[in-house]
């Protein structure tokens, strides 16, 4: 298959994989495209986050910021099936509920939610609505573009520089005995990029201090309470980056 053929590929695999976006059937699907999709996951994140940017600009000169930041969040959770909040919520659930790594990896697993799950998703979407309250519809709509690609690229980091959870069983992603190559993670990192030149840069170095402060926190936690990640941590690990550095941008901007 030609290059540019293999990478429309890749990339309708990323979409598949990351959101509800009908899109047509991949032909002779493996397993290991979505780990080679990866250096796409950052471009899907900007697509939902125009969505929201989108909806947060509508909604801001109709009904205000209140009732946009709602909404906006609203639009991307229904473009990804909560995708990534539910892995959130499955990785606050098993790493502060289990007390071997082996019964935090069935907590995940457990389709139910409990305490710590919901206390996760209430502290960060009501940290997103009351940042994205707060600042211009301009600047709250680059936010949401920047973020959804950014916290992508901090999933990608992270599968490619930690292992994955020795005792755990794929579930929402299979590893690859090759993982995700540094070309890929750097491809993921240079197409995060160009969103954040629309945003002061300030706001932007506080917000990327912030995010990566808090996917680092969250990914050595996971290393040491389960060995790695999973699928759930990385999920995880997008929503606090997404977190800070929303936090970062609304501190400054």
């Amino acid at each position: 298959m030609r290059w540019p053929a293999r990478q429309a590929q890749l990339l309708l695999c990323a979409v598949q994989f990351l959101t509800r976006v009908p899109t047509p059937a991949l032909k002779g699907f493996e397993t290991d495209w979505i780990t080679r999709a990866a250096r796409y996951f950052p471009l899907v994140g900007q697509g939902v986050g125009a969505i929201s940017a989108g909806v947060f600009i509508l909604g801001f000169h109709v009904w205000g910021s209140g009732v946009a930041a709602v909404l906006a969040l609203a639009a991307g959770l229904l473009v990804t099936g909560a995708f990534h909040e539910d892995g959130l919520a499955d990785t606050a659930d098993g790493l502060g509920g289990g007390q071997t790594a082996q019964r935090r990896l069935e907590i995940m697993k457990d389709s139910r939610i409990g305490t710590y799950g919901v206390c996760a998703l209430v502290v960060a979407l009501g940290l997103k609505a009351t940042m994205l309250a707060s600042v211009s519809a301009q600047v709250g709509a680059l936010a949401l573009l920047a973020a959804h690609g950014a916290g992508r690229a901090a999933a990608v980091i992270v599968m490619r520089v930690t292992p994955y959870a020795p005792s755990g069983e794929p579930g929402k992603w299979k590893p690859t005995p090759m993982g995700v190559r540094t070309s890929e993670a750097v491809a993921a990192l240079v197409i995060a990029l160009w969103p954040l030149l629309l945003l002061p840069m300030p706001a932007v170095g506080l917000g990327l201090a912030l995010g990566s402060v808090a996917a680092l926190a969250l990914a050595r936690t996971s290393i040491r309470l389960i060995g790695g990640h999973t699928g759930d941590v990385l999920g995880g690990v997008e929503q606090v980056f997404e977190v800070g550095f929303l936090l970062g941008v609304a501190a400054l901007a």
